[in-house]
């Protein structure tokens, strides 16, 4: 390759690479009116700097190679700083390694541009494997914490076994998002720990964590559910007493395990909450986003929530290296009520979703489907078929005859087709 081949594939590279930094991003049509979805994801392995990448040098790169690849950027904790909106993303080399690094943008919709290094995250005693998925919370101590999951290859694996790892809630602190302060990892009774997120504010003068009980490293086993506990210290953060407060229920979007995903949002009506549910299906798991609203003097008590997912997998968010999966870390709420909500496709790639305080508070009180069942006592036995636990008393009906009937839509063919067809069973039952 000559001196002027050399440049001029340099600057296409370069102007390649502006035209995607600088693409406008605008709202998917059709939208749920619970958010809006983008038409572009926020973040994607080619957002990644050249300078990362490449060595521009003809010297020691003649050819003009990616000397690092980049696989892909997702799974980012977010926040407002400086008047930009800031995440911070788990970028993936091509050799399976993450590392952390900031992305800022204008607007929190396009123009997303890292920082020019990442994040060089300190270490304890014992080193990191790997590093993923931090969530951003500003506390009430006035400091900005990271917590994310730090994967170690399991001590106890059988010789041959490559696979086993250990995860466990890596803490670090900042004022400027690029040097951090490497605090001991969160200490609690269970074997492994992922999804840990700090709530922002002192709850009985202590740091309050949600947190993610699990028996394996990828199963929850017997664990599972989120988890809620109290630290004395962020210092030495340590859990005594772990109690679960939002548990995973059979036959549902979280029947295989679930864990919380940003710090949540305190509003006037409690605090609002994002997760995420995992199911099995034929094709592997599914991941989805739910919601869900605690009370605001006492976190650790659910008091709303609406059925089903809140954002799934669609189009090209179900493609990527782990498919049909949605996974959040990052939300901001701005002082004017705007929400932007980022989440992850497919261990892929970012996206973002924006709604407001309002309309998703409409959502958690009035979301989700209202499924009416008839169930007779022997029917039902000890099965429990509802998300909450429920009893049915033999033989007891409760109706009032003289109640008014409204016929909501009188031409509807059920009421206007004649049928001689005898009536089921269960249908007598109710007349």
């Amino acid at each position: 390759m000559t001196q002027a081949e050399f440049k001029k594939k340099t600057q296409a590279l370069f102007k390649q690479h502006e035209e995607l930094l600088s693409r406008r991003n605008s709202k998917a049509p059709n939208g749920n009116g619970i958010y809006d979805r983008y038409t572009y994801p926020v973040l994607t392995a080619e957002h990644a700097p050249l300078i990362w990448r490449y060595d521009f040098d003809q010297k020691t790169n003649p050819y003009l190679q990616e000397r690092m690849g980049i696989n892909a950027a997702f799974n980012a904790g977010a926040i407002e700083h400086n008047g930009k909106i800031l995440v911070l993303a788990r970028v993936e080399s091509v050799d399976r390694k993450s590392f952390l690094a900031v992305a800022e943008s204008p607007n929190g919709i396009d123009n997303f541009r890292f920082w020019d290094y990442p994040i060089l995250m300190p270490e304890t005693d014992v080193p990191d494997t790997n590093v993923y998925d931090m969530r951003l919370v500003r506390h009430e101590d006035g400091c900005l914490y990271g917590l994310f999951c730090t994967e170690r290859k399991d001590p106890n694996a059988a010789p041959g076994d490559l696979s086993s790892a250990v995860a466990q809630c890596g803490i670090a602190r900042t004022t400027d998002l690029q040097n951090w302060e490497r605090l001991p990892d969160l200490k609690t009774r269970s074997p492994q720990q992922r999804n840990v997120v700090l709530h922002p504010e002192f709850v009985a003068g202590k740091y309050a964590f949600y947190t993610r009980p699990q028996d394996d490293f990828i199963q929850a086993g017997t664990g599972g559910g989120i988890g809620w506990g109290l630290s004395n210290s962020i210092e030495n953060a340590a859990i005594d007493e772990e109690r679960i407060i939002e548990e995973r229920a059979y036959h549902t979007i979280k029947e295989v395990k679930n864990g919380l995903g940003p710090a949540p949002i305190k509003t006037a009506r409690g605090w609002l909450q994002l997760a995420h549910g995992v199911r099995n299906t034929a094709a592997g798991l599914r991941y989805v986003l739910y919601l869900f609203l605690s009370d605001l003097h006492e976190p650790w008590h659910v008091t709303h929530q609406p059925g089903g997912y809140f954002i799934a997998p669609e189009g090209e968010e179900r493609v990527g290296d782990v498919s049909n999966v949605v996974f959040s870390s990052g939300w901001v709420a701005r002082t004017n009520g705007e929400v932007f909500i980022y989440y992850g496709s497919s261990d892929t790639r970012m996206h973002v979703a924006t709604s407001d305080i309002k309309r998703l508070l409409d959502y958690v009180y009035n979301g989700g489907n209202l499924i009416v069942q008839y169930n007779r006592s022997e029917d039902v036995g000890n099965i429990q078929y509802g998300p909450y636990p429920f009893t049915i008393n033999n033989n007891d009906r409760i109706t009032k005859e003289e109640a008014p009937v409204k016929v909501l839509q009188p031409s509807n063919s059920l009421f206007n087709v004649s049928s001689n067809r005898a009536l089921p069973a269960w249908l007598n039952d109710l007349i």
